[in-house]
């Protein structure tokens, strides 16, 4: 299933250690309106590495893949919010650290991990949805 034009679920469920567990890590339905957003942020990414394809290490986390790797208990894996990659075509995390850092990218943490790959999360854009709530009910605000 594809989240935006580059960009598929397989690529963002895909754990080496579940598959060396048997464990799965397939998010819920409820996710994937998230999952296709950051996709999307990943788009304007690729898109600032020069358009060159990006390998995702580890994207979405069940809570039991995430224990597994070790990772954060509010790790925004789990919330299918946040990607670790790499882009050899651009260059080593490094650079492609140094090139997120100084662009008008809206992220939430970019953070370079072990020299070997990117972390970079977003947040979910504000409905900013507008609304009344009193005795009569809940509505919009016009």
């Amino acid at each position: 299933m594809n989240l935006s034009p580059n960009f598929t679920l397989e690529e963002f469920t895909r754990s080496e250690t579940a598959v060396k567990l048997k464990l799965s890590n397939q998010p819920q339905v409820e996710l994937l309106n998230t999952l296709r957003h950051t996709a999307e942020c990943m788009e304007e990414v690729r898109e600032l590495l020069g358009n060159r394809p990006i390998t995702i290490t580890s994207g979405y986390r069940t809570q039991t893949v995430n224990n597994a790797v070790g990772g954060a208990k509010s790790s925004q894996h789990l919330t299918g919010q946040a990607v670790d990659f790499i882009c050899a075509g651009f260059g080593p995390p490094a650079a492609i650290m140094k090139r997120l850092a100084g662009s008008d990218l809206d992220f939430d943490q970019l953070i370079l991990e072990f020299g070997k790959w990117v972390h970079i999360s977003f947040p979910l854009p504000g409905r900013r949805e507008k609304l009344v709530i009193d005795s009569t009910g809940t509505r919009f605000f016009t």
